[in-house]
């Protein structure tokens, strides 16, 4: 608890901005069932679909309302560590930095298990300790379950989730009950989605696309209530 409290006392250096529309934390699995490989392909994946064409466009479309970017990497129940603390996406040199900063980050964590739990909740501490923005979106990739200590649901219930959302992206080649699991119990809040790759190697295009949802929001002036949760598989 110790080393969790001094990394979110460290996370807030940027600042809080005037503007923001979107505050959004990436989670990466590095437990035991991620390779060195896998994590490369994950951590080059986030880069290169940060770098996209298209989300470069959407993250730039409006640089004085900037989008604001956290990620961390998340295994066992204290194996939480930051890859990127709080920055604002407000023009190309934020962008490619914060991109070559997460390509080029060391993974801190190899033989952990799975505590989604504990990611859930650090992701909400950060939040907390980040910009005010309009939203508020907690971006989890995983490729288990939980299988170490408390789960999404006491997460959700204790921890300060009231107007976040939680997606997920699934990696689903090593457990196919990753799936129903996310859809069961990661998935939170309005117009909460999931995205879903077979393997590694699909990683940045299913991050491309769900980056680029999220970046856009949910649709707007419909007169309808929140939209339910989703799933989205490829």
């Amino acid at each position: 608890m110790v080393r969790t409290a001094l990394l979110l006392a460290a996370l807030t250096l940027a600042g809080p901005a005037a503007a923001c529309r979107l505050a959004l934390v990436l989670a990466l699995d590095v437990s035991a069932s991620v390779n060195s490989d896998e994590d490369a392909l994950q951590r080059g994946g986030l880069a290169a679909a940060l770098l996209s064409p298209s989300v470069r466009g959407a993250l730039l479309a409006v640089p004085e309302d900037p989008v604001h970017l956290a990620v961390f990497e998340w295994s066992g129940p204290d194996g939480q560590a930051m890859i990127l603390p709080w920055t604002a996406i407000d023009g190309a040199p934020a962008l490619e930095g914060a991109a070559a900063r997460i390509a080029a980050s060391p993974r801190q964590f190899t033989e952990q298990p799975t505590a989604m739990g504990r990611a859930l909740s650090f992701a909400a501490s950060l939040l907390q300790a980040g910009p005010p923005c309009r939203r508020r979106v907690i971006d989890v990739s995983g490729d288990g379950v939980n299988n170490e200590g408390y789960g999404p649901g006491p997460a959700y219930r204790h921890f300060p989730f009231q107007g976040v959302t939680v997606n997920g992206l699934v990696i689903s080649g090593w457990d196919p009950e990753v799936v129903g699991f996310y859809r069961r119990e990661v998935l939170h809040g309005p117009g909460a989605f999931l995205e879903h790759t077979p393997d590694f190697a699909g990683y940045a295009d299913a991050m491309e696309a769900k980056l680029l949802r999220e970046i856009a929001g949910p649709a707007i002036g419909t007169g309808q209530p929140d939209a339910p949760t989703r799933l989205a598989l490829q």
